[in-house]
């Protein structure tokens, strides 16, 4: 069996760690595969897509990769409880974008809420954006920073709506400060915190088609 590659970073100027894990699943042919049989739904919670349940053996088979990053990269070394997780594919056209999806994220503002993404696309496509919000000047929304956020980027989206498109590179309300760019069987983790978005091209496909389309699986976890 090959093992995963971990590669871990600080980014931005308040240096939040990331982890970048290659060779995540120890068979990706096989999840693409259960992806390509799957009944893919609308997404929620203002995902831009589909989404699918995944294979019971998702999570045993990521463990051996998951468990040292969550203990050498992100501190935790209790438990972990899996809030949710799905295959996910980007699809909406970005003429019919919200608000919200046309601006960078977070998750979770919850202390010990990790998110991550694996990217199952064989051609690699579109990565994952990491932001600063230039008025306040954060790159992560805990609880007590996320009023005084909000409060700002309301004011600002109300003077001036964002453009009709994905969050890709810098605009101005945010500046990228890092992207992860998408590889077959990669995976990148990272705090829910962190502003974010799917590294969308504006001439990206968006096909809804699991073995032409962005796949991905999108997991947010609790840990201990």
């Amino acid at each position: 069996m090959i093992r995963p590659d971990i590669v871990a970073r600080r980014i931005g100027a308040e240096g939040q760690p990331i982890a970048i894990v290659d060779g995540f699943h120890s068979d990706p042919d096989a999840l693409r595969a259960a992806a390509a049989g799957a009944v893919f739904e609308p997404g929620r919670h203002h995902y831009p897509g589909i989404r699918a349940t995944l294979p019971i053996d998702y999570f045993a088979l990521v463990r051996p990769a998951l468990v040292p990053v969550l203990r050498e990269v992100f501190g935790h070394a209790g438990g972990i409880e899996l809030l949710d997780a799905s295959f996910s594919i980007v699809t909406t056209p970005p003429a019919e974008l919200t608000v919200v999806q046309r601006l960078p994220h977070v998750d979770a503002v919850q202390p010990g809420r990790i998110a991550l993404v694996h990217y199952l696309a064989p051609e690699g496509g579109d990565g994952t954006a990491f932001f600063r919000h230039r008025a306040t000047g954060f790159e992560a929304i805990d609880a007590a920073r996320s009023p005084d956020y909000l409060a700002s980027l309301n004011a600002e989206v109300g003077a001036e709506a964002p453009p009709q498109a994905y969050p890709f590179g810098d605009t101005p309300l945010f500046e990228r400060i890092a992207h992860v760019e998408a590889r077959y069987n990669r995976a990148v983790i990272y705090r829910s915190a962190l502003l974010h978005s799917g590294a969308i091209a504006p001439d990206a496909p968006l096909d809804a088609d699991p073995s032409t389309g962005r796949l991905t699986v999108t997991a947010f976890l609790s840990t201990v």
